[in-house]
């Protein structure tokens, strides 16, 4: 089976080549169409693993930029449970499957699928996201998928305009009252604490550091909060091109890279060096201080600004994890050399940052001090005292001692 790939660039569609997949097994290639070789101001799709290059490019595994734009977990869960009650024609067999079952108009990032040019793209539909004002029903559509009661019609809901992405928590794409394409992200039924709170509050303090962050807010439905993420891959009706850290880096999915691998790509990749280095270590030091611990390389966001060139996007999926639910540990590392993540370890590589001791000691004080103020910043979004108190050992732990230490304050 082989599909054209198309990349929005500018606003418009091009075609960039075709992908194949062998019937059965894992091998895949890509192919660069020559017009898209030829064209001026031609860009590779995948910086890493699919070089701007003609004749066919294999790979046992799938690349990872169309990896990136494809379902995590939860959107597989979908996908594998509408075939088994027909709402799907063909069962998955390859990774490939996946990113093509998803739906064209809310599809991460700015790669799109069609067989040929007689066809739409893939998994077309009337364009119409769910509004708003429609999270209770998307809520109850992903509870019964939690619940294994779910129906054709649940399935059909959360699979059409609200397409799945990436990650193992229930979400759904939902339009803004203004028109902007947004992710609900849905709690579950046996949550422990309120997780779109958590991550309201971790954005929050990630503002107040000084770090870039996706547009946020907390919306109720009944007395469970969802966490509405406006997307930062569309600018309008315009796409922009995303690869997550670890295509930037070119690594499989088991690898757990390094904040100063990242650094390295930014060097190589980047379109704002400097800016984007100082902008990495303050997000590697709030990971630390704010206990954000699933910050694996697939939550590092690049997108496209010029050709070839990539910025890291604001920061998303930022979460608070108290110490009951987690190892101590970040799940990327924050160098090369494995061990248990420090301050002290930190402030050494800062280097790799572009940063000198006094800059990075400036950035470590400003990112303690807002998290420092997580009580505070959680009352100002009115957040209830047993919601505050659940996070209180995400924020109050040995890595705050030390880098209060460290700063002598």
């Amino acid at each position: 089976m082989s599909w054209e790939v198309h990349v929005d660039w500018k606003g418009e569609p091009h075609l960039v080549g075709r992908l194949h997949a062998a019937e059965r097994g894992p091998t895949v290639s890509f192919q660069y169409a020559p017009e898209w070789l030829n064209r001026s101001g031609a860009f590779a799709i995948d910086p890493t693993a699919l070089p701007l290059r003609p004749g066919p490019q294999h790979s046992r595994a799938l690349f990872g930029a169309i990896q990136d734009c494809g379902p995590d977990r939860w959107g597989q869960v979908l996908i594998e449970r509408a075939v088994r009650k027909n709402v799907l024609d063909s069962k998955p067999y390859r990774a490939s499957d996946y990113v093509l079952a998803l739906d064209d108009s809310s599809r991460l990032g700015a790669l799109r699928f069609r067989q040929d040019a007689s066809c739409p793209f893939l998994a077309p539909t009337t364009g119409k996201l769910p509004p708003l004002i429609r999270l209770q029903a998307l809520l109850r559509a992903a509870d019964a998928i939690h619940a294994e009661t779910d129906t054709a019609a649940d399935l059909r809901f959360l699979l059409g305009a609200g397409s799945p992405l990436g990650g193992a928590r229930p979400k759904s794409a939902v339009a803004l009252p203004d028109g902007r394409l947004a992710l609900a992200k849905f709690p579950k039924p046996d949550d422990t604490r309120d997780i779109a709170a958590g991550e309201i509050l971790a954005l929050t303090l990630a503002a107040n550091a000084g770090i870039r962050v996706v547009e946020h807010q907390c919306v109720p439905v009944g007395p469970r909060s969802v966490a509405v993420i406006t997307r930062f891959d569309r600018a309008g009706e315009t796409r922009i091109p995303f690869v997550s850290g670890a295509s930037l880096l070119g690594l499989p999915p088991d690898d757990p890279g390094a904040y100063t691998l990242l650094a390295d790509a930014i060097r190589q990749f980047g379109h704002d060096v400097a800016g984007d280095l100082r902008e990495l270590w303050r997000r590697l030091a709030f990971s630390l201080l704010a206990s954000n611990y699933d910050d694996h390389l697939r939550n590092h966001g690049f997108l496209m600004v010029e050709p070839g060139r990539w910025a890291l996007s604001p920061a998303y999926d930022l979460n608070p994890v108290p110490e009951i639910d987690r190892a101590r540990t970040t799940k990327t590392p924050v160098s090369e050399h494995p061990g248990e993540p420090t301050i002290a370890g930190a402030l050494e590589v800062a280097a790799r940052f572009g940063l000198k001791s006094d800059a990075a000691r400036t950035i470590l004080r400003e990112v303690f001090i807002a998290v420092s103020a997580w009580r505070v910043a959680g009352r100002k979004l009115r957040l209830k005292a047993g919601t505050l108190d659940a996070y209180a050992s995400a924020f109050d732990h040995k890595l705050m001692d030390e880098a209060r230490t460290l700063l002598k304050v």
